[in-house]
C-alpha cells in the first residue's frame, strides 16, 4: 500500500501524519508512507486543500484531519 500525505508542514498536516501512523501501527498494516510538502508537487497531484491523504494514487481525504476510525476504514478498504 502506498500512502502519501500532502501539506506544507502545518499543524494539521502533522496531525494527519500522526493519525495515519497510529492507525498503521494499531491495525498492523504495512505501507510506504511519504510526506509531500512541496507546493508544486501538491498542486501536480491535484490536491486543492491540505492536509490531504492519498492511498494508492487516489485522494481519499482533503482539507481536514480525519478521525482514527475514518482513517482505519479507508486503509482497511485499501
Amino acid at each position: 500500500m502506498e500512502i502519501k500525505i500532502y501539506g506544507p508542514g502545518c499543524a494539521n498536516c502533522n496531525k494527519l501524519e500522526n493519525v495515519v501512523k497510529e492507525v498503521l501501527n494499531d491495525e498492523g498494516i504495512t505501507a510506504n508512507v511519504e510526506k509531500i510538502t512541496d507546493i508544486q508537487e501538491i498542486s501536480k497531484a491535484g490536491v486543492m486543500m491540505t492536509p490531504a491523504l492519498m492511498v494508492n494514487e487516489e485522494v481519499k481525504i482533503s482539507g481536514k484531519v480525519p478521525s482514527k476510525d475514518e482513517v482505519a476504514k479507508l486503509l482497511k478498504a485499501g
